[in-house]
């Protein structure tokens, strides 16, 4: 990635040349930054907005441990979920309470950390770890209103431990804790919705090896104006699946859903699940990833802790032989995951634009 590069006035206080919003927001600007007003068209205020839908309710106990009914119900419902929603939330997930409850405690604190100390961790130019402003690439372009923590946790190659912060002290010992958990998770998913397709239990788990796992925390401080701004600009993930867990404090994430936004209504101790990009490329689009965003709220600020987990970057990816036929024809080439990678971290957050890179056609 490239810094922003734009003058600095007095009043702006910056991280890699771009605003840190906590600060900007103490500034008490008269206006929203030209930089964070939205065009008219991506305007939250003038988007469809379809708040009485809900995103699909998993409960994963009763495909762990159900009856023989249960675990057919819940396989049906999570098959309609990955197929038409590609989200859904998770309940009964195994993972304790205490520990979703200090993962997001230490998260805050962080955030609430002066300005001087969160620039310990600065996320450097071309990089998409540490403290800042992830896939900012020109200095016209529309900014986020949101602060960031991105560390690269599994394998170990990938951590940057430099940019793990000590304070507050037990942050890395939670986030370790949690991240081990989180990963069991989506084992545990992979091994459904492998089912789900008719393959055998464990063909993700194995195809991916050495999985990659990332987690980005992410500061929504509250705006004068949620009208005019975005949290995180509409896209994809290039994930195969991703974990979000989000306070209950404001409904912030949306999510696209035939060409409306449908709210994810936070449901305490549940983690919201969604199908990314390298799913979608493997299940020759049986299950799409889906365009979500996050919208802010003028009195009420919003934390969340994102997990991304995705095959090696060894692993070369392309749809399942057997989910391809003459009815469902090859529909994305085949490209190693590292290389696809690279391509999703290089280009700002546009939608599913990311995706045309691993297509045949581009429609169907």
């Amino acid at each position: 990635m490239a810094p922003v590069l734009c003058s600095s006035t007095s009043s702006e206080i910056r991280i890699g040349e771009v605003e840190d919003i906590q600060e900007l927001r103490r500034a008490r600007p008269t206006a929203v930054p030209e930089r964070y007003v939205r065009d008219t068209n991506e305007r939250p205020a003038l988007s469809t907005i379809l708040p009485s839908l809900h995103v699909p309710v998993i409960d994963l106990s009763k495909l762990v441990w159900g009856t023989k009914r249960q675990g057919q119900e819940e396989m049906a419902k999570l098959t309609a979920a990955c197929e038409e929603w590609g989200f859904f939330q998770v309940i009964n997930h195994g993972i304790e309470k205490e520990l979703l409850e200090t993962m997001e405690r230490v998260a805050k604190e962080f955030f609430m950390l002066p300005l001087e100390e969160k620039e310990k961790y600065p996320m450097a130019p071309g990089t998409i770890q540490g403290y800042g402003h992830a896939f900012v690439f020109s200095e016209d372009q529309k900014l986020d209103w949101c602060n960031m923590l991105a560390l690269g946790v599994e394998p170990a190659f990938i951590r940057k431990p430099h940019l793990w912060p000590t304070n507050p002290a037990n942050l890395s010992y939670t986030l370790e804790k949690y991240s081990k958990s989180i990963r069991r998770l989506c084992q545990i998913l992979l091994i459904f919705i492998s089912r789900s397709l008719g393959l055998s239990p464990n063909y993700f788990n194995e195809m991916f090896g050495e999985a990659v796992q990332a987690v980005r925390m992410n500061y929504y401080p509250p705006c004068s104006r949620p009208d005019l701004v975005l949290g995180l600009s509409p896209h994809s993930d290039g994930s195969a699946l991703t974990v979000l867990q989000q306070d209950t404090a404001s409904v912030g994430l949306q999510i696209l859903k035939d060409n409306a936004w449908v709210p994810v209504h936070p449901i305490a101790d549940a983690l919201v699940i969604n199908i990314g990009d390298t799913i979608e490329v493997l299940t020759n689009g049986g299950y799409r990833s889906v365009e979500h965003r996050a919208i802010t709220n003028k009195e009420t600020d919003r934390l969340s802790v994102v997990t991304f987990y995705a095959p090696s970057y060894d692993v070369e990816l392309g749809p399942v032989p057997e989910l391809v036929n003459d009815q469902q024809p090859c529909r994305y080439r085949r490209f190693n995951h590292g290389e696809y990678s690279r391509h999703y971290v290089t280009n700002k957050l546009q939608g599913k634009k990311t995706l045309e890179f691993a297509k045949i056609q581009t429609s169907y």
